[in-house]
């Protein structure tokens, strides 16, 4: 299959489906939260559409990345963590609550901020030409077409039948991760011959984003008092970003190859200092248990 067809395609299809996969996990009371324990979300969302991206931009000027690589590592931090950042919190003893409730607040937020925060980072780094691929109202209807639409119908299939949304979640998954394999495999055929290369050269850069975005939410969480599995979860949501809707705006929309690799890079590294925080927190939690019987 071209590469064309797997990002205008093949790309939406897998997206869509993955954000109604959120949309059957969540519930009406997933928002409710956001009004009744607003300081842990406050934070949260915070550090993932604001504290990222400058952290990104910094490390955009310290590794002097090019142009096209910058934009895409930008559109990675624009792009919050799914359902990768609340299983991961489940199994890192986080705050698993406070992890399903910014997925719920960010999967209706993201489509807007997104293409605007998108748009001035192409300005930023000078990227006229990928401007003019890249209309603002468009992009954000698209976007919206396929993120907000699937998880507000998820979400009402959930409310209305519980039971058989529960029975079809694996499914749901298993055919966005389908999808997002072709795209994954599409990409890196485009970039066989470099991929060594790219690796080598922007590997450090998206390993020291990821750290610096966790420690930042650690802290973050620190500071506004929050517990320690708030603290974790902050960390990971910070940290952890959805590069399914990064890929739909670096490959689906803008069809840059060189924006889609270093998004690819940072979904695959970012599971890195992900599992070690999975692994210390269940370590962790074994040493008190066996210190406590």
């Amino acid at each position: 299959m071209e590469a064309s067809s797997l990002s205008q395609v093949i790309l939406p299809a897998a997206l869509f489906l993955m954000m109604l996969g959120i949309g059957i996990t969540l519930r009406v009371d997933d928002f409710r939260r956001v009004f009744s324990a607003p300081r842990g979300l406050l934070l949260g969302v915070a550090g993932q559409l604001l504290l990222l991206p400058f952290l990104g931009s910094l490390v955009c000027t310290l590794f002097s990345l090019p142009p096209l690589v910058a934009a895409g590592l930008m559109i990675v931090t624009f792009a919050p963590g799914g359902v990768t950042s609340n299983m991961i919190t489940l199994v890192a003893k986080g705050d698993t609550a406070l992890s399903v409730s910014l997925t719920a607040l960010t999967s209706l937020v993201t489509p807007f901020t997104l293409p605007v925060l998108t748009t001035w980072a192409l300005v930023w780094f000078g990227l006229s030409e990928q401007l003019n691929e890249f209309p603002l109202l468009p992009s954000i209807i698209k976007l919206a077409t396929v993120t907000v639409i699937p998880v507000l119908f998820g979400l009402a299939l959930r409310e209305r039948f519980p039971q058989g949304c529960q029975r079809f979640q694996p499914l749901v998954k298993a055919c966005a991760v389908l999808g997002f394999v072709l795209i994954v495999a599409g990409i890196v055929r485009a970039n066989w011959d470099r991929l060594p290369t790219l690796l080598s050269l922007y590997a450090p850069a998206v390993l020291t984003l990821v750290i610096i975005a966790m420690v930042a939410g650690i802290l973050l969480g620190r500071w506004g008092g929050l517990s320690i599995g708030g603290q974790k979860t902050l960390a990971i949501e910070v940290g952890i970003q959805n590069a399914g809707t990064a890929l739909m705006i670096s490959s689906g929309l803008l069809g840059s190859v060189e924006m889609s690799a270093i998004v690819l890079i940072y979904g695959v590294l970012m599971q890195i200092p992900a599992a070690l925080i999975m692994i210390g927190a269940n370590l962790s939690y074994r040493t008190r248990s066996c210190q406590t019987g």
